[in-house]
This record gives structure tokens, C-alpha cells and sequence, in this order.
């Protein structure tokens, strides 16, 4: 398997060893910057290309084991990841509408995903996408990140047909990534609820959102009329440890909102087959796999929140009286990595493995989809019934608790833990089991 590599920091590129090295890291959720108090929300998709274009083979993926032998990255294929998580074969998220928003778009992500379902012998995505700011111009050579948002965008896409294929995708494209175009693509799909779950993979640090109270405030108006309607609503929780890559403790907005669900990442080890084995806190500084032959991506946010404090279902459980990030996990390692494919211009053509947590908040999206699908109904605001689960007998059959690893990735940080904890919540899902608890209602 012929590996490109490079790691970009921003407009830094360096190239690790004599392979041709290509990582695409988007900028840091710490480099969220503000022009007259107004945020931009960042994305971090971090990546490295497995197999070109030139070396895929239809229908043939290279074992889990066998990547890592090669390249020093697992491989997981969508099948493998819903053996993994439990997910059971029937429930595929049919009738169910999965709204996912991200700013700029991908010029390629039709044919990209297509390629995505050819290779792991999905069914055709029924994919509809709104630009409710008029479509943008794919300008990878402007400096507000295009590139990022593009593998973003086809990361969330993929992701979701990938673990709930009967689903139907609504993707919600702002024209820009000012906090407040995102927020009218997010009010767009809550005002013509295009679907029960809503996924942002975006964010921002409470450190630059508590300047602008007026995009704030938006925010959350956006979020309450979404789960008065009974939109579940998901985020992810960050890239750059319980820092965000500032110098102390600093959470991310929207992860951090009461309303949204926020989901932390793990390393996620699994057999050849799919079989669960064992998970950690995904933070390449303090528990990276594999010799971390490639170096070091990032780790899971989580932290305690400045802007809210604790709301009732996390009283009790966490320890704190602020609000804290993340509610529950998934994986996010791109040691352990979820396979994408992109031919977006600018990057090499093929098949990466990717991570971040922006791999999680899509898949906990697919997974709430495929439960409301079940029950015949949607569950709405998910936090109150997660957290009620965790404090109930079904809690150790329904999640993985994650009790190793942190999430001090230069800075200080946070410790996993036994039960809750703030690097990965209150864990992973075991989806057979957390849907039958959700539809009785335990």
C-alpha cells in the first residue's frame, strides 16, 4: 500500500521521512478567529492517504492488521465499525432523514461518495443538499480553509451512509464559515425540519464565542426550537486536547451547549473480523498506537464549560458545576481510522484513513437515526435519556466504558475514569442494547 504524507499546521507543511507523506490538517479549533466579534467556526479533518486511486480495487480492502503491517494505521471499513459498535444488520436507519451542516461544500462529493458505496458494496446514497446562502465557489487557494470543509464534508457524508445506508442525507452547505452563515443554515434545516438528528463537525473555543454574545444567543435559540421540534442534535468535541490549544482548560461551542449532544473520541482496537476488544482515550501525545510510526494527529476535547452551567441530567454525575464536554464517545484515532475516499481538487485522489471527532458526531447522528427508526419515533433532545441510562442496571451492557488514556495534549488536561469522565463521557456505544433500552424507556 503506497502511503503520502505530509502534516500541514496551518500554512505550515513538513515532510516526515522518505515517503511521500500527505496529511491534511485543518486549522486548529483554537484558530478560530473573530473580525469585529464575529466567530469563525473551524474544522479539523485529519487524515493520511492509504490507497490512491491507481490501487484501489473494487470490492477488496485491506484487512485491519494488514494495514497497520503496511502503513501503521488500522483500516476499518463501514462494516467493520457497525460489527465493532453492535450495530444490528437490520437496522440500517430506513425512512429516517440525517441533517448534516458544514460551510463551503465539495465540488466532488456526489462522485466521491459513490466511489465510497462501489468499494464497500453500500446501496446508492439518496443524498439532497441545500445552499441556503447560494452556492459557494470552490476557491482552494483562498484563506478561509475551502479545502478543510471540502474533507470535512465528504468525512460526514460517508461516514453517515456508511453506518446507517437507508437513511436519507439532507447536507446543509453555508456559504462561508462566519458563525453566523452557519447559524442560518442551521435555522434553514430546523425551520423545514429536514430531518430528527442534526450533525455539526464544527466548533469554536467558549474563549472566542464569549465575545459575541448576539451569535451565541442565536445558537442556542437555533438549538431549543430544534429539540422542541424533536431534532436530536450533535457536535463534535475538538482536535487539540481539553485545551483546544490554548494554554488552559478551554471546551468548544456548539459541542458545549446543554442542548446538544457533544461526543468525545476514543482508539478503537478491534479484531480483523469486527470483534470488539478494547478502547482508550484518543490523545496521540500520551497513548498513541501502533509506535505512532506517523506521529502525532491531536486528541479529544473535553473540559468544563465557561458559558453554561451544569444542567440537571449531569447533576450528580460529573463533579462539577459547570457544564461539561463530552457526553458520550466514539472513535476518533486516525490510527484506528475510518476509511474515506475524496478526489476533491488539491488532494491526491483515493482513499484516506481519517479521524477526529468529527468523526463521531456523524456516527452518533447514524446511530440515533437507526434507533428512531426502530421505536417509530424520534427521541428529540438526547442527553436526559443518555444520562438516565447511566444511571441505570442498563449502563454496562449498553455502553463501553472508556477507563484509560487522557486527554493533555500540550496542556493540562483530563483523566478517563471509571463511569463518567470528561475526555469520553460516559462512553461508547453497544447499539443493539442502548436501542432497546431507549424503546422502553429505561
Amino acid at each position: 500500500m503506497k502511503s503520502l504524507f505530509k502534516y500541514r499546521y496551518g500554512a505550515v507543511a513538513a515532510v516526515i521521512g522518505a515517503a511521500a507523506l500527505a496529511v491534511s490538517m485543518g486549522a486548529p479549533s483554537a484558530g478560530a478567529a473573530t473580525t469585529n466579534g464575529t466567530v469563525f467556526y473551524s474544522v479539523n479533518p485529519l487524515m493520511k492517504l492509504a490507497i490512491p486511486t491507481s490501487g484501489v480495487t473494487t470490492g477488496a480492502f485491506p484487512s485491519p492488521s494488514q494495514c497497520v503491517q503496511q502503513d501503521g494505521l488500522a483500516c476499518y471499513t463501514p462494516q467493520l465499525l457497525r460489527t465493532a459498535y453492535d450495530v444490528p444488520a437490520n437496522d440500517r436507519g430506513a425512512g429516517q432523514t440525517i441533517v448534516i451542516v458544514d460551510a463551503y461544500g465539495s465540488p466532488t462529493i456526489q462522485q466521491d461518495l459513490n466511489t465510497y458505496d462501489q468499494q464497500f458494496g453500500l446501496p446508492p446514497a439518496n443524498l439532497n443538499i441545500f445552499y441556503p446562502g447560494g452556492k459557494p465557489t470552490f476557491n482552494p487557494q483562498q484563506h478561509h480553509s475551502e479545502l478543510s470543509w471540502a474533507e470535512e464534508t465528504s468525512l460526514d457524508v460517508e461516514q453517515v451512509h456508511g453506518l446507517a445506508p437507508a437513511a436519507t442525507i439532507d447536507l446543509v452547505i453555508a456559504a462561508n464559515n462566519d458563525g453566523d452563515v452557519l447559524n442560518n443554515a442551521e435555522q434553514f434545516a430546523v425551520d423545514n425540519h429536514l430531518g430528527n438528528v442534526m450533525s455539526m463537525s464544527f466548533g469554536a473555543p467558549e474563549a472566542d464565542i464569549s465575545g459575541n454574545k448576539a451569535q451565541q444567543m442565536q445558537a442556542q435559540a437555533i438549538y431549543a426550537q430544534a429539540v422542541s421540534q424533536g431534532m436530536s442534535v450533535f457536535a463534535s468535541a475538538g482536535d487539540s486536547g481539553a485545551t483546544n490549544g490554548a494554554s488552559t482548560v478551554n471546551t468548544g461551542f456548539p459541542a458545549s451547549d446543554p442542548l446538544v449532544t457533544s461526543v468525545g473520541g476514543t482508539n478503537l482496537f478491534m479484531s480483523d473480523t469486527g470483534a470488539y476488544q478494547s478502547e482508550t482515550v484518543w490523545d496521540d501525545q500520551t497513548g498513541c498506537p501502533f509506535g505512532c510510526t506517523a506521529g502525532e494527529f491531536g486528541a479529544t476535547g473535553g473540559a468544563p464549560s465557561v458559558l453554561f452551567p451544569a444542567p440537571a441530567y449531569q447533576s450528580g454525575v460529573t463533579g462539577s458545576s459547570a457544564r461539561t464536554v463530552a457526553d458520550v464517545s466514539f472513535n476518533a484515532s486516525v490510527y484506528t481510522a475510518t476509511m474515506i475516499f475524496l478526489s476533491i481538487p488539491g488532494v491526491p485522489a483515493g482513499f484516506y484513513f481519517f479521524g477526529g471527532t468529527s468523526e463521531g458526531s456523524p456516527s452518533w447522528a447514524a446511530i440515533t437515526a437507526m434507533a428512531d427508526s426502530v421505536i417509530g419515533h424520534p427521541l428529540g433532545e438526547l442527553n436526559p435519556l443518555l444520562y438516565k441510562i447511566y444511571g441505570s442496571s442498563a449502563y454496562a451492557s449498553d455502553f463501553h466504558d472508556v477507563t484509560s488514556g487522557n486527554n493533555d495534549f500540550g496542556g493540562p488536561g483530563f483523566s478517563a475514569a471509571t463511569g463518567y469522565d470528561l475526555p469520553t463521557g460516559i462512553g461508547t456505544p453497544d447499539v443493539a442494547n442502548l436501542i432497546s433500552s431507549l424503546a422502553s424507556g429505561q
